[in-house]
C-alpha cells in the first residue's frame, strides 16, 4: 500500500479544521503547535491544500467518498447496501489528487457486521486512490455489544465482546494500523481500568499482526467548565506511547464535538493552544529515539491502591517487574508507573523502557516519584521527562550483580531509558 505518511516518525494529528480557520495564519499556527496532520478535513479547497503542503502538513480528507458512522448500531450490517461500489467509483472520477492528501476518510466506528464489506472497500480504495491510505477509526471498548443473536443489529460492536471485535477487524480489514478513540476523563474513576484494558487488547493485536497503533485522546472537555490540563494531555499521550502508539490524533482542533477545543468558534486560539503546543513539543523532542524501538509488552507497576485498575479482571498489576536486561523496576515512594518494554527494531538485543509516572492522572495533587531499577549494564541513557536530579548509577551491593539506578520523574511525565 502506497503512503505519503512517513511511518518511521511519530505522527501527531488533530481532528477537524472548520471553514473559519483556514487562512495562512491559521495553518501557520497548526505547524507551530507541532501538528503533522489534520484528520477528517472536510472537502478541502486547493488553496487550503497548497497551504498545508507549504507548511509540510498532511491531511486525512473527508467528504471524498461516502461517509459512515456506526452511531448506536441501528445501521449495522448495511454498509454495502447504503454505500454500494458505484458510489466509490463515482467519487474517484471526481477526485483531484494533491500531495497534501495523505489519507481518505472511509468511516468511523463501524460494527463488526460491516467488517467484511469494509475489507472490500479497502481493496477497492487501493485501486481507486493509489496515493492515499484509507482511514477507518474504531469504537473504544465501552461501546455496546450484541445482546442475544447474530441477527440483532441495534448494538455498536456487533460482537460478544471487544476482544472479538478487534480480532474480526484484523482478520477482515486489510489496513496497516488500528485506530480508536478513548476519552477517560468524562468516565469517572471506573473508566481508568477500562482504558488500560482497551490499551492491552489493541496493543496485543498490533504486536501480533505487525500493525501500527494509532490513538485518539482528548485535548478538549466534555462540558463548558472542563479544561483538559497539560498533565492530563501528557498522561493520555504518554500512556499510549507506553503501549506502542505511533500516532496521536487529538480531539479537537476546531469544533467537532464537546467544548474548549484548541480554537474557538471564531477561529481564535483558546487557552488550550499553549497547553497542546507544550505537550506536542515534548513528544517530538524524544520521538526520534522512541521510534527506533517497537513495543513488546507493557507493565503496570504500583497500582495496588487504585481499585479501578487492580480489581479489573483483565488487568495484571505488579509491585515490580524483572525483564532480564533490567531487574526490579519499581517506585521508591508508592507511585504508579506504566512501563512500556521495547526492543530495537534493527537489533532486538538492544532494549529500552518508556516509563510514565501515572500516579495522579486527574492532575489534582501532582507529585514527583522516584523510579528505581537494577541494570545489568552501566551503559544506561535517559531522555525526556523532567529530571532535576539526573540519573543516579551506583554498583549494586549485597551480592547483587549490576548497577542500582534511580531518577525522579514528575507526575504525568515520561522518560525513555535505553540499555546498550
Amino acid at each position: 500500500m502506497n503512503t505519503r505518511i512517513d511511518r518511521r516518525k511519530l505522527l501527531i494529528g488533530a481532528y477537524n479544521l472548520a471553514d473559519y480557520a483556514r487562512t495562512e495564519a491559521h495553518v501557520r499556527d497548526i505547524k507551530a503547535c507541532g501538528i503533522d496532520m489534520i484528520v477528517c478535513l472536510q472537502r478541502p479547497s486547493k488553496e487550503l491544500l497548497d497551504l498545508l503542503q507549504k507548511y509540510d502538513i498532511g491531511c486525512c480528507a473527508g467528504g471524498i467518498v461516502p461517509g459512515w458512522w456506526g452511531g448506536d448500531g441501528e445501521r449495522a450490517g448495511k454498509l454495502g447496501e447504503i454505500n454500494p461500489t458505484q458510489k466509490y467509483i463515482e467519487a474517484a472520477a471526481k477526485f483531484i489528487d494533491h500531495p497534501a492528501v495523505w489519507m481518505i476518510d472511509i468511516g468511523d466506528e463501524p460494527s463488526a457486521l460491516d467488517f467484511d464489506r469494509y475489507g472490500e472497500v479497502v481493496d477497492l480504495m487501493r485501486g481507486l486512490f493509489p496515493n492515499q491510505i484509507p482511514y477507518l477509526n474504531l469504537y473504544p471498548n465501552y461501546a455496546s455489544v450484541a445482546e442475544n443473536t447474530d441477527s440483532q443489529t441495534l448494538n455498536q460492536l456487533g460482537t460478544v465482546n471487544y476482544t472479538e471485535h478487534i480480532r474480526e477487524y484484523v482478520e477482515k480489514v486489510g489496513l496497516p494500523y488500528i485506530s480508536y478513540d478513548f476519552y477517560v476523563y468524562p468516565m469517572g474513576s471506573a473508566g481508568l481500568g477500562m482504558m488500560y484494558d482497551n490499551f492491552n487488547i489493541v496493543a496485543d493485536a498490533c504486536r501480533r499482526t505487525g500493525r501500527d497503533f494509532w490513538f485518539i485522546p482528548q485535548c478538549n472537555g466534555r462540558n463548558e467548565d472542563d479544561f483538559t490540563s497539560v498533565n492530563q494531555m501528557r498522561f493520555q499521550a504518554y500512556c499510549a506511547l507506553a503501549y506502542g502508539a505511533v500516532a496521536i490524533n487529538w480531539a479537537c482542533w476546531t469544533k467537532g464535538w464537546w467544548c474548549n477545543n484548541i480554537l474557538d468558534d471564531d477561529g481564535n486560539k483558546t487557552v488550550q493552544y499553549e497547553k497542546l503546543q507544550k505537550v506536542n513539543a515534548e513528544l517530538h523532542a524524544f520521538s526520534e529515539e522512541y521510534m527506533k524501538y517497537r513495543n513488546v509488552n507493557t507493565h503496570l507497576i504500583g497500582f495496588s491502591t487504585v481499585s479501578a485498575v487492580k480489581d479489573h479482571p483483565a488487568i495484571t498489576v505488579k509491585e515490580s517487574v524483572d525483564l532480564g536486561f533490567v531487574r526490579e523496576v519499581r517506585t521508591e515512594d508508592g507511585g504508579a508507573l506504566v512501563v512500556g518494554e521495547m526492543a530495537d527494531k534493527d537489533d532486538p538485543s538492544s532494549h529500552a523502557l518508556l516509563i510514565l509516572n501515572a500516579t495522579d492522572y486527574l492532575d489534582k495533587a501532582p507529585a514527583p516519584k522516584t523510579v528505581k531499577f537494577r541494570s545489568l549494564t552501566e551503559n544506561v541513557r535517559i531522555t525526556g521527562g523532567n529530571l532535576p536530579d539526573g540519573l543516579s548509577i551506583v554498583p549494586c551491593r549485597d551480592g547483587k550483580s549490576g548497577f542500582e539506578c534511580s531518577f525522579v520523574l514528575d507526575n504525568c511525565k515520561a522518560a525513555m531509558v535505553e540499555f546498550n
